[in-house]
């Protein structure tokens, strides 16, 4: 039986198999696309070209994807996705760019909103909490929030500490 560092119900070994990993291909042309990672460790890289690159997570790891994309006429799509990585025999969702998938925690569109998550993020980054370690639910209660234009409650070192101590028992 395989196990994996991030998933809920971890154990003491972390046996990852490469065809247990998530693929993100990132994608830069100079003011047209632009796929990213803006959190998350990945346990390799794989340079395709100048312009992509293949970011490999961990299942149950913990990281945010970001697409723009643009035509003559401006911004064509503005996404962010904020995805724990496929844990074999777990359901997830497939999003463009990843595979396999992973289960989505958040998933908004349109450049406000992109932005007020990005911003989200910094305040996290801030509290010196890596946003990767964040509580899941925290990036459920944002995606709620910002999907009926709502302020989400901030992140802090207490609703932190919580997320922590109830993750120790669970395990």
């Amino acid at each position: 039986m395989k196990t994996y560092p991030h998933a809920p119900n971890r154990h003491s070994t972390n046996e990852v198999g490469a065809g247990d990993l998530t693929m993100v291909e990132l994608l830069w042309l100079e003011k047209r696309i632009e796929n990213r990672v803006r959190f998350g460790r990945h346990v390799s890289e794989r340079v395709v070209d100048r312009n992509r690159r293949v970011l490999s997570f961990a299942p149950g790891s913990i990281f945010a994807f970001v697409r723009w994309t643009s035509n003559d006429f401006g911004t064509v799509l503005s996404r962010i996705d904020i995805l724990r990585a496929a844990i074999p025999g777990q359901r997830y969702s497939t999003v463009p760019w990843i595979t396999p998938g992973g289960e989505s925690l958040l998933r908004l569109s349109g450049w406000p909103k992109v932005e007020r998550v990005l911003q989200l993020i910094d305040i996290v980054d801030a509290l010196g909490i890596d946003p990767a370690d964040a509580a899941p639910d925290y990036w459920h209660h944002v995606h709620n929030r910002l999907s009926v234009n709502e302020t989400p409650r901030p992140y802090t070192r207490s609703r932190h500490q919580a997320w922590l101590h109830r993750r120790r028992i669970t395990s």
